[in-house]
């Protein structure tokens, strides 16, 4: 019996060996982003309920890159999302603010890797194709489903989803049953093991912790009884999602993937005030340009190649499409000629990467960063109202210091205003070659659209527990 387990062991490693150095030589990647958690819910930063709660996002955290001034592209989903997909700033691309669409124009990251011979799936929330309300099933004929955008598979929602949420498999509907950020990696792990032959590109978008807070028992267990219902679900639903970054880092591992598995892991925004500690003494939370909106938990992780490291430099959403384009040498064509994130592969080497512009933000306000200094404002002109921080001796944000600063602050607002003058044109479309937006912008909720009203009675089938709205 033990020969019999020594050849299975030898065996699983010559097939590991053969899967990381005699396949496909370019690596796979996997985007993970949560919903609304803060730069402080994790466990590697202490946080008072969640210190030794995740402990897989602290395995991938001491593994790979920790990144600790990582930004999403905008205090809020929709604008984050865009950012992810295209590179560009959220005013850029269409998906300026929550409920919008991302222009069928763009140039878009799935569709780059598609051409370089990657399968490519989007599992989660979507929330980029301009339909407001709470996650529902995308409809199998919407002009902006996942399908559009260079997704060859996709189980997706146009919102955030809960426990046992309906959804759209490659348009069809369907009901999952159980804590949807574990369901999401069950259809990402069915999705590598059907595609491992060849390169894989895949987005993990959880709903989770986005409110309403809903977690498992199983999941609340060993949670402070102090805490109030709402917190404690909230905390249950971020240690349902470590859950099931351990069975998909697990599931990486026994099929012999772990080694040549690019992991990208971040929020799409700040945190919110129901956790005080959720952005841990950041200022403001989501929705606003401060720290607390913007500056999110960010980790890489690929065991075949990078080694571990804490890194300050500052990057954000709008970095991984350069990133990966970069690091797989993809023809310069793959982005629009406009764009706003810089490649940080140099981080993965252990060396420090060197920024040509700043760091845009503009959603909601406009906001430079430039090493450590940040700008932050609103308005354009003789209106506009102008803050100046250095995040390194201040990252609480609570000194403005453009008069102490003045030429570097006339400096960055310069900057500002150009950068503005140049996402107005993209907006208008003159980055692409139709030279403006072929595709009107939309915002609708979806119990107000009548294709949606026609599929209650099939959502009703699919979740009994479902009610039409108003009822």
């Amino acid at each position: 019996m033990r020969a019999l387990k020594n050849i299975i062991t030898l065996l699983c490693i010559a097939l590991c060996f053969t899967a990381v150095y005699g396949g496909s030589p370019k690596p796979n990647i996997i985007l993970i982003m949560s919903d609304d958690q803060g730069w402080g819910q994790v466990g590697y930063y202490n946080h008072p309920h969640l210190q030794g709660k995740t402990p897989n996002l602290d395995a991938m955290a001491a593994n790979g890159i920790r990144l600790d001034r990582f930004y999403a592209g905008a205090s809020v989903c929709t604008p984050t999302r865009g950012t992810v997909l295209t590179g560009r700033t959220s005013g850029r691309n269409g998906a300026t603010g929550l409920h919008q669409r991302l222009c069928l124009q763009e140039k878009t990251l799935p569709q780059a890797l598609k051409k370089a011979g990657y399968n490519t799936a989007h599992l989660g929330k979507w929330h980029l194709n301009g339909v407001k309300g709470p996650g529902m099933p995308i409809l199998p004929d919407d002009p902006n489903h996942p399908g559009h955008y260079g997704f060859d598979h996709w189980v997706s929602a146009t919102n955030y989803i809960e426990m046992d949420p309906l959804m759209t498999r490659n348009g069809d509907f369907v009901g999952l049953k159980g804590e949807s950020s574990v369901l999401m990696v069950e259809e990402a792990l069915k999705f590598v093991e059907a595609n491992q032959a060849n390169p894989f590109f895949a987005t993990i978008w959880y709903g989770s912790p986005h409110f309403p807070y809903t977690a498992l028992q199983q999941d609340l267990d060993g949670l402070s009884k102090d805490l109030d219902s709402r917190t404690a679900q909230l905390f249950g639903e971020i240690i349902a999602m470590d859950r099931s970054i351990g069975m998909l880092r697990k599931g990486l591992k026994e099929m012999c993937l772990a080694e040549n598995t690019l992991i990208w892991f971040c929020s799409d925004n700040g945190g919110r005030d129901h956790d005080p500690d959720s952005v841990s003494g950041l200022r403001g939370f989501k929705g606003v340009l401060y720290e607390g909106g913007i500056r999110v938990p960010g980790v890489i992780e690929w065991p075949g190649k990078i080694k571990p490291q804490v890194t300050g430099f500052p990057a954000s959403t709008l970095d991984i499409m350069p990133t990966i384009i970069d690091l797989l040498d993809l023809p310069a064509d793959s982005m629009m000629d406009v764009y706003d994130g810089e490649s940080i592969v140099a981080l993965f080497d252990g060396a420090t990467p060197q920024r040509k512009h700043s760091i845009p933000f503009t959603s909601k306000g406009t906001a430079l960063i430039d090493g450590a200094y940040k700008l932050i404002g609103s308005g354009r002109g003789k209106g506009a109202q102008w803050e100046l921080y250095d995040l390194e001796t201040d990252p609480a944000e609570s000194r403005d210091i453009s008069s102490d600063q003045p030429t570097r602050f006339k400096k960055m607002i310069a900057e500002a205003e150009k950068l503005l003058t140049s996402v107005a044109a993209s907006a208008e479309g003159k980055d692409y070659p139709e030279g403006r937006v072929v595709q009107p912008q939309r915002g609708t909720p979806w119990f107000e659209m009548e294709e949606y009203k026609q599929c209650y009675d099939l959502f009703k089938q699919l979740k009994p527990s479902w009610n039409p709205p108003g009822k």
